[in-house]
C-alpha cells in the first residue's frame, strides 16, 4: 500500500505541475499578446501627439503656405481661390431674396425674409427637390458662365431674376456669420469634408496686382483640406489610408481632421490590433473591410459613459460581428478613438489659429494689429455644425488647443461661434447685400 500510496501521490504531483505549467503558459502567452496590444496603441499615440510647440509649427507652416498661395498660382497647396465677394451682410438688408443649393442628389430652394436694421430674418421657407439622375450623370459644356446660364434657364420659365453671387458652403457661412457678428473674419467647415474662408486685404493678393475693391477687402476661398506641411504629426496608417485612396498626395490635412476619415483611421488601427492579437476574437475580417466604421459610430463610442461601455459593444457587435468583448478591449477601442479624435480637433485648431497669424488677429502683432487700445480684439469664428456642434469631445479639444496655443490671455476674445447653413441662408444674405449695393 506505501508504494501505491506513493505511485498516486507522485503521480497527482506530476498532473497538478503540468496543469500549473499550462496555466503558467497560458498567462504568459495572453500577457505577451497584451503587450503587442499595449504597444500598438502606445506607438500611435505617440506618433499622434501634438504638443503646443509642434501646434505652433503647424501654424506657421499654415501662415508661410496662405502666403504664398496669395503670391502665385500653384504656388502652395493651399489654392487660395479668389471668390469676388468683397462685400458681406451687416443686418441692414431688407426684402425678400432666393437662394438655390445644389447638393450631389438633390437640389434646396430657399426664400428668405430680411426686415431690415434690428429686425434680422423675419421668415424664411426651404423646398427640396431630387436632381433627374439624367441630369446628375450627364455631361455638360466647359467654360460656360453658370450665373448666366441659370438666369437663361429662369427667364425662359417666365422668372425674371437676377443671380447676384455664386459662393460655396464655407463663404455662405461666413456670410451668416458676418449677418449675426460684425467681428466675424473667418469661417471653417468641419463635417464630412473641409475646408475655409477668410477676409483678406485687397493689396495682400499678390496674385493679381492691381485688384482693387469698393471695400479694400476679399473673401478667399483657401481650399485648405488640401494642405500639408512636414509638421503634421502622420502615422503609418495616415500613409497607408493616402496611398490606398483615389487621390493620393492631395488633401492631406482633411484626412486628418474631417468626418470622412476619422472613422477609417480608428478602423486600421483595431484591424493592426487584431492582427498581433485575439481580443476581438474572430473580426479580424470584418475590421479589414475599409470604411466599415463611419465617423459617427465613433463619436458614438468615443463617448460612451456607462460603466461597462454598453454603447461600444453594440456598435462592434452590430459593425463587426465581435461578441463578449472583455471591459479591457472596450476600453482600448474608446482609447483609440481618443487619440484619433485629440490629433483631429487640434490641428484643426492650429490651422485657424493660421489664419487669425495671417490677418494679424492672433495677437502677436503683424500686418493688422490684434489689438486695440493696448487690449486683445475681439475675432470671431464662424462655423458650420458638423465635428464642432454634433461631437461634443472634439469641441472640447479644439477650444483647448486654442488656449494652449494663444494663451488664456487672447484666447478669451477668440469666439467659435457656430452659424446655421451657410450653402442656403449665407447665399440669400449675400444676394441682399449685393442687390443693396447696387
Amino acid at each position: 500500500m506505501g508504494r501505491v500510496g506513493l505511485g498516486v501521490a507522485v503521480g497527482c504531483a506530476v498532473v497538478t505541475c503540468a496543469i500549473a505549467a499550462a496555466l503558467v503558459g497560458r498567462r504568459a502567452r495572453s500577457w505577451w499578446r497584451w503587450a503587442r496590444v499595449v504597444g500598438v496603441v502606445g506607438q500611435f499615440e505617440e506618433d499622434c501627439a501634438t504638443p503646443v510647440w509642434k501646434l505652433r509649427q503647424v501654424v506657421d507652416a499654415m501662415v508661410v503656405e496662405m502666403h504664398a498661395g496669395l503670391a502665385s498660382d500653384g504656388g502652395s497647396k493651399l489654392k487660395m481661390l479668389l471668390t469676388f465677394v468683397d462685400t458681406l451682410p451687416d443686418g441692414n438688408e431688407d426684402g425678400v431674396y432666393y437662394a438655390l443649393d445644389l447638393r450631389g442628389t438633390s437640389c434646396r430652394v430657399l426664400k428668405v425674409q430680411l426686415g431690415g436694421s434690428g429686425s434680422k430674418i423675419i421668415n424664411h421657407k426651404v423646398e427640396q427637390q431630387r436632381i433627374p439622375e439624367e441630369l446628375v450623370s450627364s455631361t455638360s459644356e466647359v467654360g460656360k458662365d453658370v450665373s448666366q446660364c441659370l438666369e437663361e434657364a429662369m427667364s425662359k420659365n417666365g422668372l425674371h431674376m437676377q443671380v447676384a453671387a455664386l459662393v460655396n458652403d464655407s463663404v455662405g457661412t461666413l456670410a451668416v456669420g458676418h449677418y449675426d457678428d460684425a467681428d466675424t473674419v473667418a469661417a471653417v467647415i468641419i463635417g464630412y469634408g473641409t475646408n475655409a474662408c477668410y477676409v483678406e486685404r485687397s493689396d495682400a493678393i499678390i496674385k493679381y496686382q492691381g485688384l482693387l475693391t469698393d471695400s479694400g477687402f476679399m473673401i478667399v476661398n483657401m481650399e485648405w483640406g488640401n494642405f500639408w506641411s512636414s509638421h503634421l504629426p502622420r502615422t503609418c496608417y495616415d500613409i497607408a489610408l493616402d496611398d490606398e485612396s483615389p487621390n493620393r498626395n492631395d488633401q492631406g490635412y482633411e484626412k486628418m481632421i474631417s468626418g470622412m476619415y476619422l472613422g477609417e483611421i480608428v478602423r486600421r488601427v483595431l484591424h493592426r490590433i487584431a492582427e498581433v492579437s485575439d481580443i476581438f476574437g474572430d473580426s479580424a475580417h470584418h475590421l479589414s473591410v475599409p470604411f466599415i466604421l463611419r465617423t459617427p459610430l465613433m463619436a458614438t463610442m468615443h463617448e460612451d459613459d456607462s460603466p461597462d461601455l454598453r454603447e461600444v459593444g453594440r456598435i462592434l457587435e452590430e459593425s463587426l460581428q465581435t461578441t463578449g468583448l472583455s471591459l479591457k478591449a472596450k476600453m482600448i477601442v474608446v482609447r483609440v478613438c481618443d487619440v484619433v479624435t485629440r490629433r483631429a480637433a487640434r490641428l484643426a485648431a492650429a490651422g485657424i489659429i493660421g489664419i487669425l497669424k495671417k490677418i494679424g488677429r492672433d495677437g502677436s502683432g503683424g500686418v493688422a494689429s490684434g489689438r486695440t487700445k493696448g487690449k486683445p480684439r475681439r475675432t470671431v469664428v464662424a462655423i458650420e455644425r458638423g465635428l464642432y456642434t454634433n461631437y461634443s469631445m472634439f469641441r472640447v479639444y479644439m477650444n483647448e488647443a486654442i488656449t494652449d496655443i494663444l494663451g488664456q490671455e487672447i484666447a478669451q476674445n477668440v469666439v467659435l461661434r457656430v452659424s446655421e447653413d451657410g450653402a442656403g441662408i449665407g447665399a440669400a444674405l449675400l444676394a441682399a447685400a449685393y442687390s443693396s449695393k447696387r
